[in-house]
């Protein structure tokens, strides 16, 4: 059986990052943007984080500009914007795409294991959330516009 565990991707530094090196974590992956509508949920991803990293949470950032040229810059831009401006200190990646033929082969994973509404698998917009519990497991998918303290009883019950 296939897990998050089994896939790699690039840190927002250059590096491969494993992401089998947090098995045993409570995982939210998130599909970002720097200049979204959603963009200010990086405050509420940052304190979720925060509050709850001592007991096994991990948030990890993937950069996307599939969604109205709304992530234009490159990596470095994006580390900078979400240092100084959110004060992001939770695992930034590469800059990836989400949906299409070039799609990052954790998030065809992710969109197959929980669909959208209508069973559609493709990613609607920026900041679409993914609960990954201790086992690597997808166990529910969140819209753009959940903000990342309702689902604090979700990620909670999993910790």
């Amino acid at each position: 059986m296939t897990t998050a565990h089994d896939f790699s991707a690039t840190t927002i530094d250059g590096s491969p990052q494993s992401l089998a090196d947090y098995r045993g974590k409570v995982l939210l992956i998130v599909n970002t943007a720097s200049r979204c509508g959603f963009t200010p949920q990086y405050a509420g991803l940052e304190q979720l984080w925060r509050e709850r990293r001592d007991r096994g949470l991990v948030v990890l950032g993937f950069p996307c500009d599939q969604f109205g040229h709304q992530e234009p810059g490159d990596e470095a831009e994006i580390r900078e914007f979400c240092s100084l401006t959110y004060e992001v200190s939770f695992p930034m990646f590469a800059k990836i795409q989400v949906n299409g033929g070039e799609a990052h082969p954790l998030y065809r994973w992710l969109k197959k294991e929980k669909p959208g509404l209508l069973g559609l698998e493709a990613i609607k917009w920026n900041f679409t959330k993914f609960l990954v519990d201790r086992d690597g497991r997808v166990v529910k998918r969140y819209a753009p516009t959940d903000k990342p303290e309702s689902i604090a009883a979700d990620i909670d019950a999993l910790l």
